[in-house]
């Protein structure tokens, strides 16, 4: 599944009979290895909004089979604990694959109340690839340029380019990181937590993920049962559906939410004059699309970079407000420059978003299988695409790589867990990312879960972005350990947080602590 860098960086996501306890490999490291963890010296990377935040580095080995050979680094961060009350390294880590978590540290620390920050010391990470973590992958500079084939295959030359992009991406990947791509995966990267948890001295972590970052810690439960102490998870990956099955999945929720975004607009006619019908709109939307397909705007924003901006709008509905005034101006007005500027905004993918990418596809084609005959990706997509057509065929090139990926792929890691103390999910009903049966499948498959749902809610990463419902539980369980238990499904629901007004001329120049999260989650999926 996925994310678009710049506005939310790029990813995601049944048969059970398929799955093993742990791929080939995958047993707990022997004690000496994890052991041989160096210390870490911290040194001060303040930013204007983080001015507590140190960094550091952390050298592990790319084969943790192997743990004497070729070594790589990681990027860390922290903000260090000022209570007398330790409660030891609070992981954090925003999703992807290919998210930079270094900030994230700081956001986390600065939004839970201060009482229960100043117990952790909260540890942000480049994993394995990423961002300032060596040797950080990219693995072709400017696949995402302006202005790519339209994404939907009507036509077999268009179809044929698509796929030819595809191919030359995986190639060069294949090219450039041969020695290194076998090892690009999630339970390498769950294994480098462990380094950090050694290094940092301690004997057990409290680990909180959004996005993929649920998958990285249901498999670091796996694998190391006896070393978690508290487990957050926001916006989960259903552990199932990895990956080929949950991006499908992810198509029909995203379509879902861009019809959403058409009912939200059909409320403020008055505001966008496109009509008071949402069908009427959705249809004036594809209509754009068709419009740009021909020429795009700009020279930038053809039919495929059209979705790319839309997208975000199925994480954020802070986005929608932005997004309504592009829809309008470029159809009531025939102007396209809101259009081109959202999509600088919102979709455009710079340096960091090609290092995001390369992370996403190199840990998704490695950690599962996908069908490697381009003739079901056809007959799959198509299929969905009936019933979803807003984003289908756009996910599916996104994905596209792993069809000719040069690795061959594990097995999933089974997450089903009996071991752990109890452990703090939160979900939203409507999200587009992670739909909704991921956090109920994990809810199931993790024994003392206790489940936070958002009724009605359609963000994605739902925790201090303002719902201060979910975040008093949030709050209980990072002091001791308390959670919600209830009888059925979830163990407590929280009502949503109303939709977003039209923007104002004083709204339109803030920016809130909501999309700052957003704009840092990591998961097109």
């Amino acid at each position: 599944m996925r994310k678009r860098a710049a506005a939310l960086c790029g990813a995601a996501v049944v048969v059970a009979a398929s799955f093993t306890a742990v791929p080939a490999g995958a047993s707990t490291p022997q004690a000496a290895a994890t052991a041989q963890a160096a210390k870490l010296s911290w040194k001060k990377c303040a930013t204007t909004d983080y001015p507590t935040l140190q960094c550091a580095s952390l050298k592990v080995p790319l084969d943790h089979a192997n743990p004497h050979g070729k070594q790589i680094t990681l990027a860390l961060s922290r903000v260090p604990h000022t209570s007398t009350t330790y409660q030891g390294p609070l992981l954090v880590n925003p999703g992807g694959p290919g998210g930079s978590g270094l900030t994230l540290a700081g956001f986390v620390a600065s939004s839970l109340p201060k009482a229960v920050a100043a117990q952790y010391d909260v540890i942000g990470f480049d994993p394995r690839g990423v961002g300032k973590s060596l040797p950080a992958l990219n693995c072709k500079p400017g696949h995402f340029d302006p202005v790519r084939p339209d994404s939907l295959p009507t036509t077999p030359a268009i179809e044929k380019a698509n796929i030819q992009r595809a191919k030359s991406f995986a190639r060069a990947c294949g090219t450039k990181y041969a020695s290194v791509l076998p090892y690009i995966n999630t339970v390498q990267a769950v294994r480098d937590m462990d380094s950090i948890r050694a290094a940092l001295g301690a004997k057990r972590i409290n680990y909180f993920g959004y996005s993929y970052g649920t998958y990285l810690g249901a498999v670091y439960a796996k694998l190391y049962p006896e070393r978690v102490r508290r487990l957050v998870l926001d916006s989960i990956v259903d552990p199932t559906g990895v990956w080929y099955e949950d991006n499908l999945a992810q198509d029909y929720a995203f379509n879902d939410r861009h019809r959403a975004l058409m009912a939200w607009i059909a409320k403020y006619d008055a505001t966008y004059k496109l009509g008071t019908d949402p069908e009427k709109i959705e249809a004036k939307w594809y209509a754009m699309r068709a419009a740009l397909a021909k020429k795009p705007a700009g020279g930038k924003v053809g039919a495929s970079e059209l979705e790319d901006t839309f997208i975000p709008g199925g994480y954020y509905n802070g986005y929608w407000p932005y997004l309504a005034e592009a829809f309008s101006a470029y159809v009531n007005d025939k102007n396209a420059d809101p259009l081109v500027e959202a999509y600088e905004n919102f979709a455009a993918v710079d340096a960091a978003g090609d290092n995001g990418y390369s992370i996403y596809t190199s840990v998704q084609c490695r950690d599962a299988s996908w069908p490697r005959d381009w003739n079901q990706w056809r007959k799959d997509n198509w299929a969905v695409y009936e019933k979803a057509p807003f984003m289908t065929w756009n996910n599916a090139w996104y994905n596209a790589p792993c069809a000719f990926w040069p690795t061959d792929s594990l097995k999933p890691v089974n997450v089903a867990n009996g071991k752990l103390p109890p452990v703090l999910l939160f979900q939203a009903t409507d999200d587009a990312a992670t739909p909704y049966q991921g956090g109920a499948t994990v809810h199931r498959l993790l024994a003392r879960s206790s489940l936070v749902v958002e009724q009605d809610g359609g963000n994605h990463g739902i925790t201090l972005s303002g719902n201060a419902c979910l975040d008093k539980y949030l709050a209980a369980y990072l002091t001791d350990g308390t959670v919600p238990r209830g009888h059925g499904e979830a163990d407590a629901v929280c009502a949503a947080l109303p939709d977003p007004k039209p923007l104002t001329a004083k709204a339109a120049s803030t920016s809130s602590r909501s999309s700052t999260l957003h704009g840092m989650l990591g998961f097109r999926g």
